[in-house]
């Protein structure tokens, strides 16, 4: 499918944030494992969530989906092993997690995904699970999907390093609260997107389960406990709504986002302070946002090694800022759905734009034209390059992937003056 985005003037109107893709993938997997029925409310349906959900019944879960709310009554800890592979599609963060968790289930899980998923380093979560008594080998020896995972997870200590993906120390802290033998888990190195193991251990807390964290050893500690089933809200998704906050800044005009908390600790919350730092006006609330702008916007310096998924957000904003917008520290991104330094750099080029790529960023000096792009099967790529397109024009191709966070987009966007159409 191609998106045709075509340049537009001016943005208005009061939106819902969509439901926050992390929280979702941790509320659906805690909840599983817990005593008891949850109700979470506001979860988002989306390729990657459902994949988490339908990870969880396999695992003995039994879980019902409504439309704003799903009810979990978790397996209380005590998982069945899986009868079939369990495909994940390109849901990165499912297998991350749930590779730890089958180690709680009895017998052999096997976890494969799509073409992008295979692709992923999984070698240091199959090391750090070993000592933990969980045997989980790639199985075709390269460290990557598909995975085989052996049930075993007894607790124990063990280490990880810190700067590849911090969903390896999410994985390993939810599933050890429920092994046999209290967790030690040592970061190692450089601890990046510690944002996202917040919100992990956020969504623990919630469901009655304590984590103590030695910030100056960087050793996680968790003691053998249960999961308690609770309601749960999931709040909004500020990597979503970059998008909207984006178009905001870069089209001019004036726009609500709603379903945005002030005190959240998601880390893609940044957002706000870079449109703030390029010259759009931030008013926050304390459950809604609004961005006022003229359109006009200056490059900047961004150090994102907190938020790697706003990447394509910002060097698309940096695309048609003037001067030059400088982005560093997020090395890690190439190890997402794509190489997100290398296909941004790549298709802004074909754009007019001059980049400078980097070993852990780009330079981004501006100068953009409308013309046709790719998406590289990247959500994230597919709503980035349409920001550019507000202003110039563009075609992109292979643009359903949108569907993995943001299952809505293009009618979000068109309900506030954007002009963009999903062709078959």
């Amino acid at each position: 499918m191609e998106l045709i985005v075509q340049k537009s003037r001016g943005i208005s109107g009061v939106v819902k944030a969509p439901p926050s893709k992390s929280y979702t993938h941790r509320a659906v997997i805690i909840a599983s494992l817990a005593n008891g029925k949850s109700v979470l409310t506001d979860p988002l349906n989306s390729e990657d969530t459902l994949s988490s959900l339908k990870a969880c019944r396999e695992f003995g879960a039994n879980i019902g989906k409504f439309k704003d709310y799903w009810l979990v009554e978790g397996n209380g800890g005590k998982l069945k092993t899986p009868h079939d592979v369990l495909d994940v599609k390109n849901s990165g963060t499912t297998l991350r997690i749930m590779t730890s968790v089958a180690g709680l289930a009895p017998e052999y899980s096997v976890f494969t995904g799509d073409i992008s998923l295979k692709t992923r380093p999984m070698q240091h979560i199959l090391d750090a699970l070993k000592p933990l008594g969980v045997e989980a080998i790639s199985s075709r020896g390269d460290g990557k999907p598909p995975i085989i995972v052996k049930g075993g997870f007894k607790g124990g200590k063990s280490s990880i390093p810190g700067n590849v993906s911090s969903q390896f120390i999410s994985s390993i802290l939810i599933a050890g609260a429920l092994a046999p033998e209290p967790l030690e888990l040592e970061v190692t190195g450089e601890f990046i997107s510690r944002p996202y193991v917040d919100m992990t251990l956020d969504v623990m807390g919630k469901f009655g389960v304590n984590v103590v964290y030695d910030s100056d050893k960087k050793i996680f500690k968790v003691n053998p406990q249960t999961y308690q089933a609770v309601d749960y809200t999931i709040e909004g998704d500020y990597s979503s709504a970059s998008y909207l906050v984006g178009a905001a800044a870069v089209m001019g005009g004036e726009i609500t986002i709603k379903n945005l908390f002030k005190d959240s600790k998601q880390g893609d919350k940044i957002i706000l302070d870079i449109v703030s730092q390029m010259g759009a006006r931030i008013e926050i609330k304390d459950d809604e946002v609004m961005v006022t702008s003229d359109g006009n916007l200056k490059g900047i310096d961004i150090d994102l090694h907190n938020a790697p998924d706003l990447l394509p957000t910002v060097s698309a904003l940096g695309a048609l800022a003037e001067g030059t917008t400088e982005i560093s520290g997020v090395e890690h991104a190439r190890f997402k759905e794509t190489d997100r330094i290398s296909t941004c750099a790549q298709e802004l080029a074909k754009l007019g734009v001059n980049v400078k790529e980097k070993p852990d960023g780009m330079a981004i000096l501006g100068g953009v034209k409308s013309g046709i792009v790719q998406s590289h099967g990247d959500h994230r790529l597919v709503m980035a390059l349409s920001l550019v397109g507000l202003k110039v024009g563009v075609k992109i191709q292979n643009a359903g992937v949108y569907d993995v966070s943001f299952p809505n987009f293009p009618e979000v966007m068109n309900s506030l003056g954007c002009r963009m159409e999903l062709k078959k």
